[in-house]
């Protein structure tokens, strides 16, 4: 159901009791941009007013996101740190019982930070290796431990290292395999989310088990190195946001927003980074909405680089449990 017009609702409280802003700003660039961009481009966002920051070991913008938090406090534009929400991830070089916290350590002090808000698994799966790439072979890829894994991101939290912990591209069957031995849930499930990729069955999997969802790529992803620009090319959102005088991009975050789940757009532009904010106090009508609800269905990002005869995942379908 829609929120009213007027009174839009921007938090959503996790499981684990803390609150997380719906909108966020990505950070995952490929090929790496500029330093001094990025780092602008953050301070530019957090001058808009946003709060929510997604970054990850593999991104290499660990060090730039805690520098712009620096200036941010310098200049106040923020009273404390305590007023972002800050997301990193476990870089599956690192998803054993013994590296998890030594990892998060690692990135806490490439933010120059003391917690993180949130801090994910960032893939169901172990490289045998700890090289932070996203050019993974296929041949690296071991079976993750997930008990141990979890095990290690539990001890963050009752560290204080982390105040939430989750995951990232997990499939319902491997959420039920954490929730099984879990003394802490998961309280976010970071997975693509799109207007053609709607996650339908895990939203409601994720909604029985009080598992929140966030969308990556809301977009689309296609600056990632799997990305495409599928969404942009999309006929019928086209129409949706000609009709609705909004912008493409508008449509897709707002559609995200209207389906309860929180969104991390990545752009380094103010202007759209501004549009990007544009998207509660106006809502999709019924019709809208049908006429989204039936667009084809894919996966952008199948993981096809991942598969292999003799790997982990045999199939796309191995990759994520059938839900593709």
């Amino acid at each position: 159901m829609a929120m009213a017009v007027g009174l839009p609702k921007t938090l959503t409280i996790l499981n684990s009791g803390h609150s997380m802003p719906l909108l966020g700003m990505g950070t995952a660039a490929f090929p790496v941009e500029p330093q001094d961009l990025v780092e602008s481009a953050i301070l530019s966002a957090i001058e808009l007013g946003y709060t929510h920051f997604d970054t990850a070991s593999v991104y290499q913008t660990e060090p730039t996101l805690g520098r712009a938090i620096r200036q941010a406090l310098d200049r106040g534009l923020i009273a404390s740190r305590d007023n972002l929400f800050i997301t990193t991830k476990l870089w599956i070089g690192h998803a054993e019982r013994n590296l998890v916290v030594p990892a998060l350590r690692e990135s806490l002090q490439a933010l120059g930070l003391d917690y993180v808000d949130l801090y994910l698994i960032h893939f169901p799966a172990k490289l045998e290796n700890s090289e932070k790439s996203f050019g993974v072979r296929s041949e690296d890829l071991v079976p993750l431990d997930m008990k141990g894994t979890w095990q290690g991101m539990e001890e963050c939290v009752r560290l204080g290292l982390a105040k939430s912990i989750g995951v990232s591209n997990f499939s319902c069957k491997k959420l039920s395999q954490i929730l099984s031995f879990a003394t802490i849930p998961p309280a976010v499930n970071q997975v693509e989310m799109h207007p053609l990729w709607q996650q339908s069955k895990l939203r409601d999997f994720c909604a029985e088990k009080g598992i929140h969802v966030s969308a990556y790529s809301p977009l689309g992803g296609k600056n990632a190195p799997w990305g495409s620009n599928a969404v942009f090319d999309c006929e019928e959102l086209k129409q949706v946001a000609q009709a609705k005088g909004k912008t493409l991009a508008q449509i897709c975050l707002r559609w995200a927003y209207e389906q309860g789940v929180s969104f991390l757009p990545k752009s380094y532009n103010k202007e759209r980074l501004k549009e990007n904010m544009e998207i509660f106090d106006w809502e999709l009508s019924k019709d809208e909405l049908k006429k989204m609800s039936a667009l084809p269905q894919s996966r952008i990002f199948r993981g096809e680089n991942l598969v292999s005869a003799d790997g982990l995942f045999k199939s796309v379908e191995d990759v994520w449990d059938g839900e593709v």
